[in-house]
């Protein structure tokens, strides 16, 4: 079934695939549907052996500008716990494959989330930052409160998640928000041009790092390094390491497979 708010764009570059939203009219607000099709979009694509990293964007005026409150206003916290909204951004996390936001314009409340959910951010001059739920009388569900706190810090975090307050690129790119602030007619290409040198690299190495990255965050030190330790090993198994170590040594461009 062909999705109605989001477009999957596969191949626009080699082993790139870009997936925008598609709400326009509403700045790409996040409402079920929507979600749930992204959650499909990105569980085809970690399984598409040509697909090696995956660019997600909203366009030139928002990224999403949040959940769509429209359907929530009405709940009841019995409704909100039955929909389980939040178990397609679960399922969103387990994307074995690098995943770019590219942000333009807003990215407030589950927008905001949506781009912490992504392994890197590029953006646009225009970008804005923001959790302002506590202007509508409830707070951050989706992560705002503990990606964001990770991200920037306590001080920061609690001015964005308590007054609502908005920041810039520049912002963002000082408090380790993101990583590249460019013109907006170039945060597009940008974000494509970080995608292909992580294609370039071996899609299992990649993979695995990626997953031991974000393993720092989940664990202690200790146990941290115990995870990583396993997947360096792990990766002598591969015919990657065997190619990159020996084009290494003949001072040529190495050819990775994923294999």
């Amino acid at each position: 079934m062909t999705p109605e708010y989001i477009l999957i764009h596969q191949q626009v570059r080699p082993h790139i695939a870009h997936v925008q939203l598609n709400r326009p009219k509403e700045l790409n607000a996040l409402n079920l549907q929507l979600m749930r099709e992204l959650r499909d979009a990105l569980k085809m694509l970690d399984e598409d052996e040509s697909t090696r990293v995956i660019v997600l964007s909203g366009n030139e005026k928002a990224f999403a500008a949040g959940a769509d409150i429209k359907q929530m206003a009405g709940q009841t916290a019995i409704d909100m716990f039955n929909t389980d909204q939040f178990s397609t951004w679960d399922a969103i996390k387990k994307t074995k494959k690098p995943v770019i936001a590219a942000v333009s314009g807003f990215a407030l409340g589950g927008g905001c989330e949506l781009a912490m959910l992504c392994d890197m951010i590029v953006v646009s001059e225009t970008a804005r930052f923001g959790q302002p739920e506590i202007k509508i009388g409830v707070m951050p569900g989706a992560g705002g409160t503990q990606r964001l706190t990770r991200a920037v810090g306590k001080a920061l975090a609690m001015e964005m998640v308590l007054t609502g307050r908005f920041i810039t690129a520049e912002e963002a790119l000082q408090a380790g928000l993101i990583n590249h602030v460019v013109p907006q007619e170039l945060y597009l290409e940008e974000a494509f041009r970080l995608a292909a040198t992580v294609a370039e690299m071996s899609p299992l190495a990649v993979k695995m790092a990626k997953e031991a990255v974000l393993r720092a965050f989940d664990s202690t030190l200790e146990e941290g390094l115990h995870f990583e330790r396993k997947n360096f090993y792990l990766l002598f198994a591969s015919e990657d390491q065997k190619e990159g170590m020996q084009a290494f040594i003949e001072k040529r461009t190495p050819v990775f497979t994923g294999k």
